[in-house]
């Protein structure tokens, strides 16, 4: 194992924890939430591995990309800041990394990356406990491990698997009490 492996598996670990961590029941500051502290700090590790993968292993970017789009959403999601500014930042940031990875299309993988960005970057950003972040961060994880499969970038994909996982399992918690 090499230090690239070890970043992406201790960061693909803490978010895969976050994911499965419940939602505290006091919900009014997201900086008091053990399981956003994990998504912020999953996130740091994250991006510092899809760096080196690009810079050091010949990864593509687009990793990079989602990372530093999710960087943006964190700290969001930790500002507190209201679901209008939330999208409104994410919707710039989304158009940006869309517009730059439409610079290197490379395909049909490339659009299927791009939903998966726009669908986390907005779970990350909109309020906690709701059905429409758990929705968006389960559909955006879908479609980020499908991208994964296809680059066989395996530490991503079963990263976003579990964590389709667990936000459908919290998205269908939310639905019942409905």
């Amino acid at each position: 194992m090499d230090y690239i492996f070890i970043t992406g598996l201790i960061g693909s670990l803490i978010l895969v924890t976050g994911a499965a961590w419940p939602e505290g029941k006091d919900l009014t500051h997201p900086i008091k939430s053990k399981k956003n502290w994990l998504f912020a700090i999953g996130s740091v590790f994250m991006l510092t591995y899809s760096l080196f993968g690009y810079f050091y292993a010949d990864g593509p970017i687009f990793f990079a990309f989602l990372q530093g789009f999710i960087a943006v959403a964190s700290i969001m999601m930790m500002l507190n800041t209201g679901d209008k500014t939330d999208i409104a930042v994410m919707s710039l940031a989304g158009i940006g990394f869309t517009a730059w990875s439409l610079t290197l299309f490379e395909g049909y993988t490339t659009i299927i990356f791009i939903l998966g960005l726009v669908g986390i970057g907005l779970g990350y950003a909109l309020q906690m406990g709701t059905a429409r972040r758990s929705f968006a961060l389960t559909a955006g994880s879908i479609l980020i491990a499908i991208f994964s499969y296809m680059e066989a970038s395996w530490i991503f994909f079963w990263l976003n698997v579990f964590f389709a996982i667990f936000s459908g399992y919290y998205l269908m918690k939310i639905l019942r009490k409905k």
